[in-house]
């Protein structure tokens, strides 16, 4: 069974932001900004700080956390900005790192500096 637990609303992009099928997780590449108030902050850690905030958000609404995390990919806008954020990185998923891809990519705008998506593995349903 698919689920799409955020899907997007009203004229919104054309892309679910968190989609369960069985017993994977996948979320959305999210950026480093606010979700609420949609300020991004300045620097490369600041905004992998805020992404990843972004994805934990988006795990637990699927029952999960970062600690389920299998796999990643983050793309940089510059690639010289990688020990940064892997700074950031590091703290938030050890010591069970997920499996991970990292690319230099032109973001969706150019205040963005990082985007990451990851795929979650929830074997026995949602966890509270």
């Amino acid at each position: 069974m698919i689920e799409r637990i955020d899907p997007p609303g009203p004229g919104g992009p054309p892309y679910s932001g968190l989609v369960v099928a069985g017993p994977l997780v996948f979320v959305a590449g999210q950026v480093g900004s606010d979700p609420r108030t949609g300020a991004v902050p300045a620097g490369i850690k600041a905004q992998t700080q805020v992404v990843l905030s972004n994805i934990e958000a988006k795990l637990k609404k699927a029952g999960c956390g970062l600690k389920d995390v299998v796999k990643s990919t983050v793309f940089l806008a510059d690639i010289r900005g990688f020990e940064e954020m892997n700074e950031v990185y590091r703290t938030i998923f050890a010591p069970h790192f997920p499996a991970r891809s990292t690319i230099e990519a032109r973001l969706a705008r150019p205040e963005f500096l990082v985007e990451i998506e990851v795929i979650a593995y929830r074997p026995d349903g949602p966890r509270t």
